[in-house]
């Protein structure tokens, strides 16, 4: 069993999305990311997806994104994006999954995965440099959502011997500013964290390596040339 990652798929099908303006590597995207899948995923691994996963607005209308993901071999772990417009409670997203038969996907939503050594948490978390007083509101729910998910995982997992992967689609670092969310990750003994969200200029601030004794991972599918990232 493996464990792989790789974020802001940015799926469409029937949305005119074209994501070439970030690049002329965006071309054929999907076909990319499908050939790199198949190549490296069996189908007792898992794959982390944090954001961005299609451009659908509703639920509905992204069908053919979960049929794209449904296809190819592993387990699926979604987590929210600020462009997943579709996203609605776990409730109604687990039974739509099970209506079309997508048996192998799932979502992180203020709970927790447990997947062999690895206790799986997350949230899509916000704009970290920001002092908006609105802004300041929505990052403090994900810093309340990130805690509600690695309580989950104390109340529902046997920690011991296990190590914790938080994803999160925004950066929770940025130049020398360490977040709330770093905080409460080292509160949590957390040793990884994966995020995306970063494409073409922005990428300069990606952030990785050890930091504040966290491994920082980025893994926006076009930063990693549409190639899932081992999990070590």
């Amino acid at each position: 069993m493996s464990l792989y990652a790789i974020s802001d798929l940015h799926l469409s099908f029937d949305e005119d999305k074209p994501m070439d303006i970030f690049g002329d590597n965006w071309q054929k995207h999907q076909e990319k990311i499908k050939q790199n899948w198949l190549e490296a995923v069996e189908e007792n691994d898992l794959v982390l997806l944090p954001g961005d996963f299609c451009w659908a607005m509703y639920l509905e209308d992204a069908y053919k994104a979960f049929e794209y993901l449904e296809k190819l071999p592993g387990k699926k772990l979604l987590l929210k994006g600020n462009h997943d417009y579709w996203w609605t409670t776990i409730k109604k997203m687990r039974n739509y999954l099970q209506e079309n038969n997508f048996n192998s996907i799932d979502f992180i939503y203020n709970n927790s995965y447990e997947f062999g050594n690895y206790i799986i948490c997350g949230t899509r978390g916000w704009t970290i440099s920001d002092t908006d007083s609105e802004n300041k509101k929505i990052l403090n729910r994900e810093v309340q959502r990130l805690k509600l998910s690695l309580e989950y995982s104390k109340s529902n997992f046997n920690l011991d011997e296990k190590n914790i992967i938080v994803c999160m689609h925004y950066p929770p670092i940025k130049e020398d500013h360490i977040s709330e969310f770093v905080d409460l990750m080292k509160q949590y003994n957390v040793k990884l964290c994966i995020y995306g969200h970063l494409h073409g200029n922005a990428q300069k601030e990606v952030k990785e390596g050890l930091i504040e004794q966290i491994n920082f991972k980025m893994v926006s599918c076009d930063y990693t040339d549409f190639k899932l990232i081992e999990i070590n």
